[in-house]
Formats: C-alpha cells, sequence, structure tokens
C-alpha cells in the first residue's frame, strides 16, 4: 500500500486536526506525522494495527517451523550432535583456544 501526499500530516496540523485523522483512520486511511520533517509516528485504525500484530506473529512461526525442518532434516543426514556431545566439543575448543593465547603471550 502506498501513501499519498495527503497521507503525510506535519505534527502541527496533526495536533490540530486529530479528531478528523483519526475519523480518516478509523474509515481505512493510514497517515504518517512527521515532526521536523521527519516520519515520527503513524495513525492508523486498531483493528488494522491488530492484524498487522497477527500477521507479524504468523510470520514467526512459519520461520520456526521452516528452523525445524531442517533441523530434522539435518538429524536424517547424520549431521546434528547430541547435546552432550556439542558441549563437550565447545568446551575443547575454548580449552584449545586457552592454550594457543598462553603459548603466544609465552613464546
Amino acid at each position: 500500500m502506498g501513501f499519498s501526499a495527503s497521507d503525510v500530516v506535519p505534527f502541527t496540523q496533526a495536533r490540530a486536526n486529530l479528531s478528523e485523522l483519526a475519523d480518516q483512520a478509523k474509515a481505512g486511511a493510514e497517515k504518517i506525522i512527521t515532526k521536523n520533517g521527519e516520519s515520527y509516528v503513524a495513525l492508523i485504525d486498531a483493528d488494522r494495527l491488530d492484524y498487522y500484530h497477527q500477521l507479524e506473529r504468523e510470520r514467526i512461526h512459519l520461520l520456526l517451523i521452516d528452523d525445524a525442518k531442517r533441523s530434522l532434516a539435518d538429524i536424517e543426514a547424520g549431521r546434528a550432535y547430541g547435546a552432550d556431545a556439542a558441549l563437550a566439543q565447545l568446551q575443547q575448543r575454548r580449552a584449545s583456544a586457552a592454550t594457543g593465547k598462553a603459548a603466544k603471550k609465552h613464546g
């Protein structure tokens, strides 16, 4: 959805015409309120805001499902470690890194 010039309203004008702008937002218009010439806030219908939040939650759920599918594919392909093995591998890397730093310091 694009915005027209009438959808961009300076803050001072918005303050003076808030009731009218609110009625327009309730009717479906989205207004961008500017302050010092920069985008500041948006005025939209509360139901539309709820809808946008619902869409964002659904997008997050789809991303989680996609991550789970990739994880299951990694398990099936043998590219996964158990938690204990993964922790042991991390601890071994840290110990090796610490040993390497100590050797450089004294070397």
